[in-house]
């Protein structure tokens, strides 16, 4: 069973910034690092890996925010939330914040990630876990992983 329906439609808080999904995911993740517990608020950050290609903000504007840095964490300009992250060296991929989506996946995340700062109550138990991120060798292994999981 797929884990999210395509196309898949999401915004931010406010309802400004809109986007659509239109490939499935690559995997889906909890980042427990110490930036993701800051800019969530919250004990990890929630992530679908979506194809560059198959993401398209449909309407308003997202601006960087966070650290501002080479992985880009973009926000809606007029509420500022969270919404998605290209990541720095992975042009062929965008995370968009779980929550974003309107109808979010119903199953745990497949990975998590910086276990190593993760709060003790927060762990989800996800069948993948990295101390820190995964090495670039270890993702084919875990597209095809989730692939096979999620169907």
């Amino acid at each position: 069973m797929p884990e999210i329906d395509l196309p898949a439609r999401g915004g931010c808080r406010c309802g400004a910034l809109r986007f659509e999904v239109t490939a499935p995911p690559f995997a889906t993740a909890a980042c427990h690092c110490r930036g993701c517990q800051k800019m969530t608020g919250g004990a990890y950050s929630l992530t679908v890996m979506i194809p560059a290609e198959g993401f398209a903000v449909l309407e308003g504007e997202a601006i960087p925010g966070g650290m501002k840095g080479a992985s880009r964490h973009m926000h809606c300009a007029a509420c500022l939330s969270w919404v998605f992250t290209r990541p720095e060296g992975a042009d062929f991929l965008v995370n968009v914040r779980t929550p974003m989506l309107d109808t979010p996946p119903a199953a745990p995340p497949f990975v998590e990630t910086f276990l190593v700062e993760a709060m003790p109550f927060a762990r989800i138990g996800s069948p993948h876990g990295f101390d820190r991120f995964p090495e670039e060798a270890d993702f084919p292994r875990l597209i095809e992983g989730y692939r096979a999981a999620r169907g």
